[in-house]
């Protein structure tokens, strides 16, 4: 049994071990397996020659644990330190009688107990005394207590998904963060983009209002480009420097000297 534990363990501590297979590892007692598995919540050791449950560690996490076609007789008291135990596979064991299952009353949330191939299960009214012995029993040989067969849904799975409860919620905080993240990272790109964006609607007013002020007249066209060149308004100048009369000018100015 310790070369297969030490096999399963692959280089890892024992206190991140969660899942334990040991079956047909032929042992007649327990060896090798230790309270160092705190987190250890399945162990199977089906068909592993075990005629006695002494040694076998505390276990505070365990949940489910698989000893079908052993040699088990009693012992059933090594198994208190397994107080979360909610699934026993027993079957094709030595049991006998309704007291050597009476250790399992501390394991108050035991909801399945397979008994199936004992000397145990001939005994008169057998089914009302286990069931009777423990009030959270759920199944008995795989039938509830009016003798209706487990389903899909069977109190086995549902155990297994009360344990993975806390881990689900860890992963759920974890992906509540991500998305907090995630959104805080949208607000801000939107930001970003509407602060751009405003900035170009502000260049575009100040060009507008550029715009409105030289085109004042309202006829469509830039003032500055209609303004007449200043010398050609003041009229050409003579080559003395002076202005000249425009020609409309010197006629009048003729027909006052012939009056005269």
């Amino acid at each position: 049994m310790e070369k297969r534990i030490a096999l399963e363990l692959r280089g890892r501590n024992p206190s991140q071990i969660k899942e334990l297979n040991l079956d047909n590892c032929r042992s007649t007692a327990i060896v090798g397996l230790t309270d160092e598995y705190i987190n250890l919540e399945i162990l199977s050791l089906n068909n592993a020659g075990l005629t006695s449950l002494k040694g076998f560690p505390t276990l505070p996490k365990l949940r489910k644990l698989e000893l079908s076609d052993n040699r088990i007789s009693n012992g059933l008291n090594f198994l208190n330190g397994c107080k979360k135990l909610t699934h026993l596979n027993l079957s094709g064991n030595k049991i006998t009688t309704i007291e050597t299952l009476k250790p399992l009353e501390e394991f108050e949330n035991l909801k399945n107990l397979d008994l199936f191939n004992n000397d145990v299960t001939n005994v008169e009214d057998y089914r009302n005394r286990v069931f009777a012995l423990h009030p959270s029993l759920k199944y008995l040989d795989g039938f509830d207590k009016e003798d209706r067969e487990a389903d899909d849904s069977s109190a086995e799975e549902e155990d297994e998904m009360n344990g993975n409860n806390d881990s689900e919620e860890e992963d759920s905080d974890i992906d509540d963060e991500d998305d907090d993240l995630s959104l805080s990272a949208v607000y801000n790109t939107k930001l970003e983009e509407e602060s751009s964006e405003g900035s170009l609607y502000e260049g575009s007013g100040v060009e507008e209002e550029e715009e409105e002020e030289e085109d004042e007249d309202g006829d469509g066209e830039n003032d500055t480009d209609k303004q007449p060149n200043s010398k050609a308004q003041a009229g050409k100048e003579n080559s003395h420097g002076e202005p000249e009369e425009s020609t409309r000018g010197k006629k009048r100015k003729h027909e006052d000297d012939d009056e005269n």
